[in-house]
């Protein structure tokens, strides 16, 4: 085999660049398992250099089975990458495996995938040939044991994979045409609309906390009494715990009406939104 066939044998085994490959084959001796290991150490030292950059682009997935429904992000630096054949097939498979272990972080990152590789490893070599900082991002995995997932994605780039990915949980006791389209709207609702909680008493005390701070320091500045500031933060808290609960929001398709209401109307015993997540790339 020449030199140049080592080359591009070489370079279709690892995907590295063409001088990366050459300077790996001289420094093995021609050898290309040897030179295999080489770019292997080297691409690990080019992906550890490229993670202290920002990855504020990239793509989420939603996947899938008869049991369960997973969504995961994977980020990037832009969004010519997030677009790149290598990335979309690397975030499909992701996606897939994400589901089969439940969105547990490092049975993922210790998954083998296609290629008999672990998905850590299939990550470090994917920095190396793409040349950006790659992550794993957020991911949730809902049961659908007592419910039924509802999705949608927007600003879809192929397939199941978008910009921005919704999934909610519906308990009920017996399905209707009511309410698959509730879901579908609901999926669409939430995207738009980023709640943080299905009911309002869900938000997390220090987020309430933290917004009461940025409050009355508003009100100190427009100098309010601490009495009348204390009725106006009570209030506008009270506004900020309804726009950020589902429950609570105004539904997009008829702003008159709360999602409540809009639940309450369907004719099914015990319906409820059991859970939800939304993952938007670049939040």
């Amino acid at each position: 085999m020449s030199d140049l066939d080592s080359v591009k044998k070489l370079r279709s085994t690892t995907g590295a660049g063409f001088k990366d490959c050459n300077n790996a084959l001289k420094e093995a001796s021609g050898n290309l398992e040897k030179a295999i290991e080489i770019l292997r150490i080297k691409g690990v030292s080019k992906a550890s250099k490229k993670m202290s950059r920002d990855a504020n682009e990239g793509l989420v997935v939603i996947c899938k089975d008869n049991n369960k429904t997973s969504i995961i992000e994977i980020n990037c630096e832009t969004d010519f990458v997030a677009k790149n054949d290598d990335f979309l097939n690397f975030t499909k498979e992701i996606g897939e495996i994400n589901n089969f272990v439940n969105s547990d972080l490092d049975k993922l990152n210790n998954s083998k995938m296609k290629n008999g590789s672990s998905v850590s490893q299939n990550l470090i070599n994917l920095i190396a040939k793409i040349g950006e900082k790659i992550t794993l991002g957020r991911s949730k995995t809902l049961e659908n044991s007592s419910s039924k997932i509802f999705t949608y994605n927007h600003s879809i780039i192929k397939d199941n994979l978008s910009k921005l990915g919704v999934i909610v949980s519906l308990e009920f006791d017996k399905n209707s045409k009511d309410i698959e389209e509730f879901g579908k709207q609901l999926a669409m609702h939430i995207a738009a609309s980023n709640p943080m909680v299905v009911e309002k008493n869900d938000i997390k005390d220090e987020i309430i906390e933290k917004e009461k701070k940025l409050i009355q320091e508003e009100l100190k500045n427009l100098g309010k009494t601490k009495e009348i500031a204390e009725k106006i933060s009570l209030g506008k808290i009270n506004k900020f715990r309804e726009d950020n609960s589902l429950l609570t929001q105004d539904w997009v398709i008829d702003t008159k009406l709360k999602v409540k209401d809009v639940l309450n109307k369907i004719d099914s015993k015990n319906l409820k939104i059991k859970d939800f997540i939304r993952i938007k790339i670049g939040e």
